[in-house]
């Protein structure tokens, strides 16, 4: 089995899983269905591709959570105006976000060959993936690389990618969310409505997936104090 991580970081994230009208929320971690949704992009799948993208649901999934982000509103407000031209309302819209946080995703298959071919596309993407928004780009770092093992085997060897002040001032003990399995007897399993049915605009359909919560240690990174701006170039 091959397990493909990936880290998803920046200024700010978006993951809503209800999201209505006016009022777009996030949930504080990745949803397995907007990752289906980055990897599909990525392979070049539209959205009414439903046959493809149910392919893609069938790959294990976890996330961890390597730094909590703080929960951010932005608030606006939208004038709104008849086809006349005619000003007929403002109203006013919330957007929830994610700010400064850090997650590493694991995504695995028992077909080696379909994990390899879901890294290569993922970092030459045919449509621009992002992180829930179209105004949020995954980070350049974001393919953390094939791993020969389970998912969760894959996080807990994967070092800590939080940044270093925030290494210093928590432990290392991370939360993992991943798909309640055979393997997860014994821990608490909840509902969770990103369980992708069809991406499709006239009729998208989400259904219920069950996740376990589970706790690992994972190695610190170590972070060099030297910046060598040069290194990148090689030679």
């Amino acid at each position: 089995m091959k397990t493909i991580l990936l880290k998803f970081a920046g200024p700010l994230q978006s993951w809503g899983t209800r999201s209505h009208f006016e009022t777009r929320h996030t949930d504080l971690y990745p949803s397995k269905s907007a990752v289906i949704g980055v990897v599909a992009a990525s392979m070049g799948y539209c959205r009414d591709d439903d046959a493809q993208i149910q392919s893609l649901v069938q790959l294990d999934f976890a996330v961890r959570i390597d730094q909590k982000g703080q929960l951010l509103r932005d608030y606006h407000t939208a004038a709104k105006y008849k086809l006349s031209g005619i000003f007929e309302r403002t109203y006013v819209t919330n957007r929830y976000y994610i700010e400064d946080a850090v997650f590493v995703v694991a995504l695995g298959h028992e077909n080696d060959e379909f994990v390899e071919e879901i890294a290569v596309e993922l970092q030459n993407p045919y449509f621009q993936p992002f992180m829930g928004r179209r105004s949020l780009p995954l980070p350049a770092t974001f393919f953390l690389g094939i791993h020969d093992t389970d998912i969760l085997t894959a996080l807990r060897n994967c070092p800590w990618q939080a940044r270093k002040a925030y290494q210093e001032s928590h432990p290392n003990c991370l939360t993992v969310y991943s798909d309640a399995n055979d393997n997860c007897e014994g821990y608490q399993s909840r509902m969770r409505k990103d369980h992708v049915f069809s991406f499709s605009q006239k009729n998208r359909r989400f259904g219920f997936r069950s996740e376990v919560k589970t706790e690992i240690t994972v190695p610190r990174l170590q972070n060099s104090t030297e910046h060598d701006a040069f290194s990148v170039l090689g030679g």
